[in-house]
C-alpha cells in the first residue's frame, strides 16, 4: 500500500426518503455534512429491482438543482437496455458525471430482464452508449459477496468489472482492516490500479448494524460485537465506543494509503461528522 494519504477524497451515501419530512431531513443532513467537510460527492441508492427508481431520480434532480455533486446508483436487474439508455440521457441532461454501477438486488418476485444480468455488462453498456462521459464506480467486496461461490470467483467478477471500464470502486463496509489490505494486495498482483475506496459504516445502533451485516455479508468482529452487546442499554456508551472504533479504522486506512473514504450515512449527519473530526486528514 501507499504511504499515508492526506488528500483523501471523502464522499457520502444517501438513500431516497419516502416522505416529505424525510426529504427535508436529507437536505438538512447534506447541509450539515457540507458545512463540516464538503464531501466530494453524494451517492444516491437505488432499491431492489429498481423499486426506488422514481424517488432516486427525484432526489438526484433536487440535489443537482442545488449544484450538489451527485453520483446516482444505477443497476441492471429489472431494467431493459432502453430504460437504462433513457436514464443515462436524463442524467447527462442533469449534469451528472459519476455513477455507482451495480448489478442490483434480484426482486423478491425473482423476475428480472435478461438483457443485462451482471454489473460488468452494465459497465460495458454505459461505455458503449456514453463513452467516457461518466466516471464509473463499481462495488468491491473485501469480505466477499454473500452470493459468491468462492473468494476466487468473487475476485474474478471484480476483475471483469474493471476490464469493462470501471474507473474506481467502493467497498462494502467492513471492520477488519486486514480484509481490505489483502484485497488491495490482490489487485496489485492482478495489475489492477483503479482507486478502491473503503466504504465506512458508522456504529450507532447495534440491532440495525447486525441486521444490515447479516444481509450484506459484512463481518462484525467478535470483540466489537461483544462490546456492543454489553452496551445494548447504554446508548451513549455504545455510540462513544462505535465512534472510537470507526475513527481508528478510518485513520489506519488513510495511513495505509486508502484513496478516500465513502460514508454510509443512513441519511444522518452526526456520526459521520464526528468521525471526520477525529480524522488526521
Amino acid at each position: 500500500m501507499n504511504s499515508s494519504n492526506r488528500s483523501a477524497a471523502l464522499s457520502c451515501e444517501f438513500f431516497p426518503p419516502r416522505t416529505e419530512a424525510g426529504v427535508e431531513k436529507l437536505l438538512t443532513t447534506q447541509q450539515s455534512l457540507n458545512d463540516t467537510f464538503q464531501p466530494a460527492y453524494y451517492s444516491v441508492t437505488f432499491g431492489a429491482g429498481g423499486t426506488t427508481r422514481d424517488s432516486t431520480l427525484e432526489i438526484v434532480k433536487l440535489l443537482t438543482e442545488k449544484k450538489i455533486n451527485v453520483a446516482p446508483h444505477i443497476s441492471c436487474i429489472g431494467s431493459s437496455k432502453q430504460q437504462i439508455k433513457n436514464l443515462l440521457e436524463l442524467y447527462k441532461e442533469l449534469g451528472v458525471t459519476r455513477l455507482v454501477t451495480l448489478r442490483g438486488d434480484i426482486p423478491e418476485s425473482g423476475e428480472s430482464t435478461k438483457e443485462l444480468s451482471y454489473a460488468n455488462e452494465l459497465v460495458s453498456f454505459i461505455r458503449e452508449t456514453s463513452g467516457d462521459h461518466f466516471t464509473i464506480e463499481v462495488a468491491a467486496y473485501p469480505e466477499y459477496h454473500p452470493e459468491s461461490k468462492s473468494p476466487q470467483s468473487d475476485f474474478e467478477s471484480f476483475k471483469n468489472k474493471v476490464a469493462a471500464g470501471a474507473d474506481g470502486a467502493i467497498t462494502q463496509y467492513f471492520y477488519n482492516i486486514d480484509a481490505y489490505l489483502r484485497f488491495i494486495d490482490n489487485c496489485q498482483k492482478n495489475n489492477i490500479h483503479i482507486p478502491v475506496t473503503p466504504g465506512i459504516m458508522p456504529i450507532t445502533n447495534f440491532a440495525s448494524l447486525t441486521r444490515f451485516s447479516d444481509v450484506c455479508g459484512a463481518e462484525i468482529p467478535r470483540w466489537i460485537r461483544k462490546q456492543l452487546e454489553a452496551y445494548a442499554d447504554d446508548k451513549e456508551s455504545l455510540q462513544k465506543f462505535g465512534l472510537d472504533v470507526v475513527s481508528k479504522l478510518c485513520n489506519q486506512l488513510l495511513e495505509q494509503g486508502a484513496p478516500g473514504l465513502h460514508f454510509y450515512t443512513l441519511n444522518q449527519a452526526a456520526a459521520t461528522n464526528a468521525i471526520w473530526k477525529n480524522l488526521s486528514v
